[in-house]
């Protein structure tokens, strides 16, 4: 080994550099998350050749002052925080003043800022951590930054980067990510020249939903809204039957801030069980705010890992907010009726010959030609001529130049009716000084609202002995009658299972599991005892298992409590019967009725009953259990109506 000497500086911003700037979508992360501190309510994105050439970000936030421009390049130098009591509650995306030092480093950085109260920017130019300009200069309000040649000075970790595309999808997707977790901010992604997302700004999570993800992923969600011990959980979660073949549609924001948490996405997807099928993963968009004294944001370089001081609460919150929303807000999968109408040609689009000439005659008016005089034309008996006096008017009747314009319709005058006056002449003998007394209107009475019925629910009949018809308002629905009557059963034996038999063991045995499983063990012997566990604590991390659920069958009795000590320190089990699940579907799967055998009307009658009763929607493996047909689709198919 050599002698300890200090590295060069060159040398050790390098490798400060590479802990933050990994590749061309850690600069733009960190630029947008000062954007975005900034104050700015419009972000614009540009990168040529996957940012590894050129990348440059607009904003329209604060900007800063010639003074401060040379001065934020300086490594450890921000405006965030000013003592060591502000590290306890971040409350902003950026607060270590690493970004900007760590991207001059290994790039080559052009500036331009002005703030608003100011009459001109100014430009900066730094190359490889060395200033080289700092002008005055004119430009909007706000900061762009422009990243070229992006590791320049560093070939070994330019050797190291994907190709173009790759690193281009690296930097969309932190994009979307960033305009997810801020819908206030209107995001604009331009990739070689081609804009490939747009968002409006209008602070609407749904909108954003939508231009990033599509039409699909929208239609699918279902809001969440919840409070749990201070906890708050905000956002959109996929319905069940939308679910994904992996987790990569699970997007989880803290305060704002895009992290990855294997709480999160534990109560996430505990809160889908039964529901969802085998080998699916839920999407979602979920906030959850926090007070920030009660997280650590700086455990990870890119900030991307966070650490919660009661893991706990984080995960009850998240699980109950989810599960209320899929509660609430999934209804029963409808067959929607499309008809494709193919289009329709109209007369001009057919036969493009021009309109002949009309020959009617158009009435014009006119005070030069001869006069009529309307008291020698036959009066009706109307309340509108007898009050008023006698009228001549002069007109005439002109023939128009002929043109190939369509004649509009001569618009239709009513008549001014002046109020009549309180003498009534003698000719109108149904008309009185009553008639023109203001009636008042009676009272309304008041209106009790009915309290709504839920409508009945009468059986059809069975197809293919195996989907039960029935009527239910203006709706019909299909039910499996063999998924329908699992979900029953496994709720009825669960619900009975909150508290297990124990079996004693002929011989004690040690079992060996993890610090945090005997941890969780030791801190909850009640759940323990209720599932019909006989533990003994040995000297950590050692157990001695003297007793087990009578419902294990031929499980092995060590293997079931290290799931069980793993399942219980990651939070999964609530009541604990969660760990016997699959044990339960098949124990219901069996005491179900089956698919394609004959079952009595009486039995239907009494499984529909159940279905609604217990608002059952999906069997325990995640398959839905009734399809609603409305009666407006049944007749849009037969033409009844359009």
């Amino acid at each position: 080994m050599g002698n300890i000497h200090v590295l060069e500086k060159s040398v050790y911003e390098l490798i400060a550099a590479g802990e933050v700037i990994e590749r061309p979508s850690s600069v733009v992360k960190e630029m947008i998350e000062n954007s975005v501190d900034a104050g700015a309510s419009s972000i614009t994105v540009e990168i040529k050749n996957g940012g590894r050439t050129y990348i440059r970000i607009t904003d329209n936030g604060c900007g800063m002052t010639a003074e401060d421009i040379p001065l934020a390049f300086v490594r450890h130098a921000t405006s965030k925080i000013l003592a060591k009591d502000d590290l306890v509650s971040i409350s902003t995306l950026g607060f270590r003043g690493e970004a900007l030092a760590s991207v001059c480093a290994v790039s080559k950085v052009e500036v331009m800022t002005k703030r608003r109260e100011d009459d001109l920017g100014s430009h900066y130019v730094i190359e490889g951590g060395e200033e080289l300009e700092l002008d005055s200069i004119g430009c909007p309000d706000g900061t762009t930054f422009i990243i070229r040649d992006l590791f320049f000075n560093v070939p070994a970790r330019l050797k190291f980067l994907k190709k173009d595309v790759s690193e281009g999808n690296a930097i969309a997707n932190v994009v979307q990510k960033l305009a997810l977790s801020h819908p206030e901010v209107a995001f604009k992604f331009i990739r070689d020249n081609k804009t490939e997302l747009i968002t409006s700004g209008d602070n609407k999570l749904l909108s954003v939903i939508y231009s990033v993800f599509g039409r699909e992923f929208h239609s699918s969600c279902i809001p969440v809204d919840y409070t749990y011990n201070g906890v708050s959980v905000s956002g959109y979660v996929t319905k069940p039957l939308m679910s994904k073949a992996n987790r990569a549609f699970q997007n989880f924001f803290v305060n704002s801030r895009y992290v990855k948490s294997v709480t999160c996405m534990v109560a996430l997807e505990e809160a889908y069980r039964n529901q969802i099928m085998t080998g699916k993963f839920p999407g979602c968009v979920l906030t959850v705010k926090i007070n920030p004294s009660n997280i650590d944001v700086n455990v990870h370089p890119a900030k991307i890992e966070i650490r919660f001081s009661d893991e706990k609460s984080v995960y009850d919150a998240v699980y109950f907010a989810v599960k209320n929303a899929l509660m609430n807000f999934d209804a029963p999968t409808e067959i929607v009726y499309e008809e494709k109408k193919p289009k329709t040609l109209t007369h001009q689009e057919i036969f493009s010959k021009p309109a002949e000439p009309d020959k009617s005659v158009q009435l014009m008016f006119s005070s030069t030609r001869k006069s009529i005089d309307f008291s020698d034309i036959p009066k009706q008996e109307t309340v509108a001529t007898q009050n008023r006096p006698a009228v001549r008017e002069v007109v005439s009747f002109e023939e128009p130049e002929e043109k190939n314009e369509p004649i509009k319709p001569a618009p239709v005058v009513t008549p001014i009716v002046k109020e009549p006056t309180p003498e009534i002449s003698d000719r109108f003998k149904y008309i009185n000084q009553s008639s023109f007394a203001k009636v008042e209107k009676p009272a309304e009475p008041e209106i009790i609202p009915e309290v709504s019925q839920k409508p009945q629910v009468k059986v059809i009949g069975e197809l293919f002995k195996t989907y039960i018809v029935c009527e239910c308002g203006e709706d019909m629905y299909l039910i499996d009658k063999h998924a329908a009557h699992e979900r029953h059963n496994f709720e009825k034996i669960k619900s009975g299972a909150e508290s297990l038999d124990m079996q004693a063991l002929i011989a004690p045995i040690d079992v060996l599991i993890s610090y945090e499983g005997y941890d969780a063990i030791r801190d909850n012997p009640d759940i323990c005892k209720r599932l019909g566990f006989g533990i003994e604590l040995l000297d950590a991390p050692k157990i001695s298992l003297y007793g087990v659920p009578v419902l294990i069958g031929d499980e092995d009795p060590a293997d079931l409590l290290t799931r069980f000590s793993d399942s219980l320190s990651s939070g999964k089990i609530g009541s604990g019967s969660e760990l016997f699940d699959d044990l339960f579907h098949s124990i219901a799967c069996k005491a179900s009725v089956k698919a394609n055998s004959i079952t009595d009307k009486i039995e239907l009658e009494e499984l529909t009953k159940l279905i609604f009763e217990e608002d059952i929607r999906y069997c325990p493996h995640g398959r839905p259990v009734l399809i609603r047909l409305s009666k407006y689709e049944i007749e849009k198919m037969f033409k009844r109506i359009v």
